[in-house]
């Protein structure tokens, strides 16, 4: 596989287009008075070990080239190291920044870029590339676009069966918030192995969880 001309950069280093921490949260989240945490410190055992070894920088180049973005690295998940050390990952499609401002999340939130019309293809070389046989893809929330994103989700799951038939493909699709019928239309045209969505939390939490968001919905 050609690498591109330009690295994509990780989006932690761009933080004037990608807010996360204090910057993402609304002014009355800002103020709002800190919560003091008792937690003791996690026993070793449980700890994320250092991420290393050739396999996890080849995933990590990869993604780079190929202009990927994955919720491990977006959403800071402390299992990173063990994932990418074993050649797999969960694909995060539709760009890395998301339109809302869920305070638990550290997926950046910031003003969307364009769809990427590319994105399907370079999702689909990538596990070529890998050899996965089985990938999972989840997106940021997009409320800017018509369908969700459910037509960008239906694409990739197309180009993967078109390059890899035998993956299998489990989506992790956002609440399509408002346009639920549309996108479950467009996602029955080319169904995937497996159709996953996030509740997150009990009713009783999720306007402060997940603003914008709708627990009956879900």
């Amino acid at each position: 596989m050609e690498p591109n001309s330009s690295l994509i950069p990780p989006s932690r280093l761009t933080p004037d287009t990608h807010q996360r921490g204090q910057d993402k949260l609304t002014p009355i989240q800002r103020h709002a008075k800190p919560i003091v945490s008792t937690r003791q410190r996690l026993p070793p055992w449980i700890r994320a070990k250092l991420p290393i070894g050739s396999t996890l920088a080849q995933v990590k180049s990869l993604l780079r080239q190929q202009g990927l973005a994955t919720v491990c690295e977006e959403a800071s998940c402390p299992n990173l190291g063990e994932c990418f050390s074993h050649g797999t990952a969960t694909f995060m499609i539709m760009g890395d920044r998301c339109t809302r401002r869920c305070p638990y999340c550290d997926v950046a939130h910031g003003k969307p870029a364009p769809l990427d019309v590319a994105e399907p293809l370079k999702l689909a070389t990538a596990v070529q590339h890998l050899n996965l046989k089985y990938v999972v893809i989840t997106s940021v929330t997009r409320d800017d676009l018509r369908d969700g994103g459910a037509s960008q989700f239906t694409a990739c799951i197309t180009q993967i069966r078109n390059v890899t038939p035998n993956t299998k493909i489990e989506i992790l699709v956002p609440d399509f918030r408002g346009r639920q019928a549309i996108a479950l239309d467009i996602l029955a045209s080319n169904p995937p192995d497996v159709f996953n969505h996030n509740i997150e939390t009990v009713p009783r939490l999720y306007a402060t969880a997940r603003p914008g968001a709708n627990y009956h919905e879900s």
